[in-house]
């Protein structure tokens, strides 16, 4: 009886002694990470959820937002959407305000035969609005010149 008792206490004691073990090596290690971090040995290491200050972005500055005309653009025949409803703000800053109000319908125009020429299969893949959106600034800042517009905002994109 008693080789039948040593034998059932033989795989505990197996299993208890690599957890101890483990849990010692833990204990030790986030100690001496503890220390490093109390005596600033991890100061120069970028660290999650810290910021460098001189990485910092700039000051967003003095902008305008100027609101744009919705738009409803008429696509293609065979598109499976007939109609694309557009809106949108334009980021200005503000000494060029004024410039950019009296271009307002150039930028439509080149928005509107911009939107118009899109492939209607485009229409369904998920990063078309960021890649429409960097070909639209693009073409706002031919008609405004570079340092007028900073941005462009798209507010509704609905296709019916």
């Amino acid at each position: 009886m008693s080789e039948v008792a040593g034998s059932a206490e033989s795989p505990r004691r197996g299993l208890l002694r690599p957890l101890a073990v483990g849990l010692g090596g833990a204990v030790a290690l986030g100690g001496a990470v503890g220390l490093a971090a109390f005596t600033g040995v991890l100061d120069g290491l970028p660290l999650i959820g810290r910021t460098d200050p001189a990485a910092a972005p700039p000051p967003i500055g003095d902008v305008v937002f100027l609101e744009l005309e919705p738009m409803v653009i008429s696509l293609a025949a065979q598109a499976r959407h007939r109609h694309l409803r557009f809106s949108a703000t334009l980021e200005v800053a503000r000494g060029h305000q004024s410039d950019v109000t009296r271009l307002t319908p150039r930028i439509l125009d080149v928005l509107n035969s911009y939107l118009r020429a899109v492939d209607p299969a485009e229409f369904d893949e998920p990063a078309l609005l960021f890649r429409m959106r960097a070909q639209m600034l693009r073409r706002v800042r031919l008609v405004t010149g570079e340092e007028r517009v900073r941005d462009i905002l798209i507010t509704e994109f609905v296709l019916n």
